[in-house]
């Protein structure tokens, strides 16, 4: 049993692998936003929502005035068909006069790190 379950596990394996290889290198679309209207000195969320990209190896960052946020929660990485995938990170946050947070995205589609500033929607 052990054996026709790992044989399965492997073939399920190659034939994604075989497929990733039809898929076409896509740029990263970005999304930064909060789940409330953003005002000053009240508690929400910071969200950065990427999507379809291939291939799957990327880096999110949610940053405060260029300095990573800790405690930012990322989702697992999803895939649509044709191989694109998608991917959340977000983090609780007090958004404050002077302050400015962003998203830093990497990918292999894009020349070096790109950032992308939330605006609040004030």
């Amino acid at each position: 049993m052990f054996l026709r379950s790992t044989f399965v596990a492997a073939l399920v394996a190659c034939l994604a692998y075989i497929h990733l290889g039809d898929a076409t290198e896509a740029t990263p679309k970005v999304q930064i936003y909060s789940r409330n209207v953003g005002e000053l000195g009240k508690p929400n969320t910071l969200i950065c929502h990427v999507s379809g990209f291939h291939p799957p190896n990327i880096k999110l960052q949610l940053l405060k005035n260029g300095v990573e946020i800790e405690g930012a929660q990322q989702s697992d990485l999803a895939f649509h068909q044709g191989w694109h995938f998608h991917l959340t990170k977000s983090v609780a946050f007090t958004p404050k006069e002077g302050e400015h947070y962003s998203c830093k995205v990497e990918h292999s589609t894009l020349q070096g790190a790109k950032s992308f500033t939330w605006t609040p929607d004030m």
